[in-house]
């Protein structure tokens, strides 16, 4: 038998203490007599507080797993018979143990190879970031930032302008590039792509002025395709299995992908064909109108096909912007409200969403769309009820991407088309700037979930990264206590006190939002062995102290996929 000891973090209470491996080798013998080879266990973890996210909510305290599912959960004793002698044996040291972390909304880990501004506190830093990579620079080249930033991070909490960036790098083009919707041009980028303060607006997109009528510096949505950017290196396989590493060191296990492209889909194959994968991914293709079907189509990619490694979960679309951009149907506030004439940004005509929604519906694919403001959740309700007027689509999970803002008339329609809301933390990062664009009564409401869990929807958490940092703790904390990062609580009627209830946003919700309900999202014999070892007991924490946990081990199907440098297994 094969023993292995994880040492705990810090103290436990002696209540939580039991006699270790040494009491179970004892009982070895015993347990492998009455049931024999069969019963013994590939791995065994016991001494643990586990959270199972059963339906009771049950909670145990060991559990054996074999060929990559948990084979059974419960006492010391009880699983103790499971041992044999080519088990390994987990001590968890009185830890909690959940079930793998699931991000409904998840694009990349952040990082890569432009700037990194992502650890800037201030403009000053940024700047100085921004100086050092002009200073490296070959002659003519562009320099590019990563995505995984938000101004809400500086000191400041504002966007640079277009001429401290110029200050910064004179002479140098550079493109700032923020999640996904924005780019921030200097002088020299707006020169060098000859984007004027005349520049024709493209539908979907806006080139923001200041109160002179200068340009900001700023492109947003459809506006971003004036600064091509330079090519990025291919994405590869390894690059995927790096990203892979960051993943698991949260305790998640799976993933959803909104808007990967057919290459992507193949190379996380591959991966799960070389036994590379220690994530699972869902994945939705990303098309802005019907033909973008067709590539799908040629490509003999079926609705729903996959297995548990790649599956995938349908199309996504998108309707309007991000923060800056979110569809209302009442105006953004000045400067930005343009004396209150600005409403966010319409990205897909209502017609061409309808046309798409319908014929993928058709085709037996299903649809998960980007809307933010409550004028785009209208033009999805839209879009949504003629496509199921055509063919019903109200048992194929059909899903709203993060709905910030909604009203309380469209809850009803929204169940009538049984439909599912995978929501994200943004709020915690970009409160104030929120705060400036909508006002604190619109923001301190933003992503309503109290209201949304009340109403009865399926709610799947998570993070929207790199727009909002990769930490899914950071979620659960600012769920559980609407708190910020620089901004203090917004919309303490929003907050959802359960824990359990966020836990089950985190694992089982998001199980059942990629239908897989039946094989992932809790710990129940017969359900895939992936699971978190944590470094303290979510349930009983002080509620601050839930935005600092970390993952101290990630096992998935039963494999250690990450320790922490503190953990020997």
């Amino acid at each position: 038998m094969t023993t292995v000891k994880i040492r705990p973090f810090r103290p436990f209470p002696g209540h939580l203490r039991w006699a270790g491996i040494a009491g179970i080798a004892g009982m070895v013998l015993t347990g492998c007599a009455t049931q024999g080879p069969r019963a013994s266990a590939d791995l065994v973890v016991t001494n643990a507080k586990i959270i199972t996210v059963d339906n009771k909510n049950t909670i145990a305290q060991a559990m054996a797993v074999k060929d990559g599912k948990f084979q059974r959960i419960g006492t010391r004793e009880e699983i103790a018979g499971m041992i044999g002698p080519n088990t390994k044996v987990v001590d968890a040291g009185g830890r909690t143990i959940i079930p793998g972390l699931t991000d409904s909304h998840f694009h990349d880990a952040g990082g890569g190879p432009g700037v990194d501004i992502s650890k800037t506190r201030s403009l000053a830093e940024l700047f100085a970031k921004v100086t050092e990579a002009a200073r490296k620079a070959p002659t003519g080249a562009v320099v590019v930032s990563n995505s995984d930033w938000h101004e809400a991070q500086l000191a400041e909490k504002r966007l640079p302008t277009a001429a401290e960036l110029e200050k910064a790098a004179p002479g140098v083009p550079v493109i700032l590039v923020r999640g996904g919707h924005s780019y921030f041009l200097n002088n020299a980028a707006l020169a060098k792509y000859g984007i004027t303060a005349s520049t024709p607006v493209p539908a979907g997109g806006a080139i923001p002025k200041d109160a002179k009528g200068n340009l900001t510096g700023e492109l947003t949505d459809t506006a971003k395709k004036l600064a091509p950017l330079p090519p990025r290196p291919a994405l590869t396989a390894d690059y995927l299995i790096a990203q892979q590493k960051v993943i698991n060191s949260y305790g998640l296990t799976s993933v959803r992908m909104p808007g990967i492209p057919i290459s992507t889909y193949r190379l996380l194959q591959q991966m799960r064909d070389q036994k590379q994968a220690t994530v699972r991914y869902s994945v939705m293709f990303r098309i802005t109108n019907p033909d973008g079907l067709q590539p799908i189509a040629d490509a003999g990619i079926k609705p729903l096909e996959g297995d548990e490694w790649v599956k995938v979960w349908g199309i996504k679309l998108m309707v309007d912007g991000g923060f800056e951009g979110g569809h209302m149907t009442k105006p953004y506030l000045d400067p930005l409200g343009k004396g209150g004439t600005y409403f966010g940004l319409e990205v897909v005509p209502q017609s061409t969403f309808d046309d798409t929604v319908v014929k993928l519906n058709r085709m037996g694919f299903r649809a998960g769309v980007h809307a933010v403001g409550d004028a785009a959740v209208d033009e999805v309700l839209r879009g949504y009820e003629k496509a199921n007027k055509d063919k019903d689509l109200t048992k194929a999970g059909w899903a709203i991407e993060h709905a910030f803002v909604t009203r309380p008339d469209q809850y009803p329609r929204m169940r009538a088309l049984n439909l599912r809301l995978s929501v994200q933390d943004h709020l915690y990062l970009a409160a104030p700037v929120l705060k400036g664009y909508w006002g604190l009564d619109r923001a301190s409401q933003v992503t309503p979930l109290k209201t949304y869990m009340d109403e009865g929807f399926l709610l799947a958490l998570g993070t929207d990264a790199p727009v909002v940092p990769m930490n899914p703790f950071w979620v659960m904390y600012h769920f559980l206590t609407r708190d910020t990062i620089s901004d203090g609580i917004y919309g303490a009627n929003q907050a959802v006190a359960s824990r359990e209830a966020i836990l089950r946003m985190m694992t089982i919700n998001n199980a059942k939002l990629t239908d897989e309900e039946s094989i992932k999202g809790s710990i129940e014999a017969g359900k895939l062995a992936d699971f978190a070892v944590l470094s303290a007991d979510y349930m009983t924490i002080p509620a601050a102290d839930v935005q600092n946990l970390k993952a101290m081990a990630t096992y998935v199907g039963g494999n250690l996929a990450y320790n922490d440098p503190q953990f020997k297994p």
